[in-house]
């Protein structure tokens, strides 16, 4: 991408953007492309952490899918790319409703919300860098949500990161759009399932949560962590 469309910084490193870059996109600046080479100098993972983190989305979805839900809400969607939600869910059950919401005034759910959903908060609570307000927008969506409903999060962990890795790692997004990151402890990250059911394994490594039979795992190189867990709420 060249020049970004109007009320777009191309200049200021963006976290979806820089996620696409990671999993080999095409939807970012050269200043997306910088701030990811910097965060892989710091956590050589990132790129298989990325991958294992979608990887994750699409067991989740088959999951859920497979649990009967049919509409689904994911938040902090990001930018398009391989495998997304409604390719998933709508492969097996072509009568799914998915609705994407992101930092988009445009975007409007169509969601029965007397019905069973399947809450995706993907890899987006980590760029919520205060606990009380990541804790009480969870809290607000869960209260909306109706019984049976799924909750699935993911969540970057400090993993094999010193304090002075964490600071720059965390000072490279503060520069970003987002404006910040925080790498929670699995403590931290398993409050936002309270009143949830955690379904097996529980809260686990990203490629430790139902893997697929068959397929390779990524292999677990020196870096950031991440958990993912799902949820029912009963």
């Amino acid at each position: 991408m060249g020049k970004g469309p109007p009320g777009i910084d191309p200049t200021v490193p963006n976290a979806a953007r820089i996620y696409d870059y990671l999993l080999g996109g095409k939807e970012n600046f050269a200043a997306d492309r910088e701030a990811a080479r910097r965060l892989l100098e710091i956590s050589p993972n990132l790129r298989e952490g990325s991958r294992a983190n979608r990887r994750f989305l699409i067991r989740a979805v088959r999951f859920m899918v497979a649990n009967g839900i049919r509409q689904f809400l994911d938040i902090g969607t990001g930018l398009p790319t391989q495998e997304n939600v409604h390719e998933v869910a709508l492969k097996v059950a072509p009568e799914s409703r998915i609705a994407y919401v992101d930092n988009d005034p445009q975007i409007n759910a169509h969601l029965d919300l007397t019905r069973p959903i399947g809450l995706l908060l993907v890899a987006v609570l980590h760029f919520i860098v205060d606990d009380e307000e990541a804790e009480r927008i969870v809290r607000t969506l869960r209260d909306r949500l109706a019984p049976g409903s799924h909750l699935a999060i993911s969540h970057a962990t400090i993993g094999d990161l010193d304090e002075e890795q964490e600071r720059e790692g965390r000072a490279i997004y503060a520069r970003s759009s987002t404006r910040g990151a925080i790498f929670r402890s699995h403590e931290r990250v398993l409050r936002f399932f309270d009143g949830f059911e955690l379904v097996e394994p529980g809260l686990v490594w990203l490629d430790d949560w139902r893997p697929e039979e068959g397929v390779p795992r990524i292999p677990r190189f020196p870096g950031l962590g991440g958990y993912a867990g799902v949820g029912i709420l009963r």
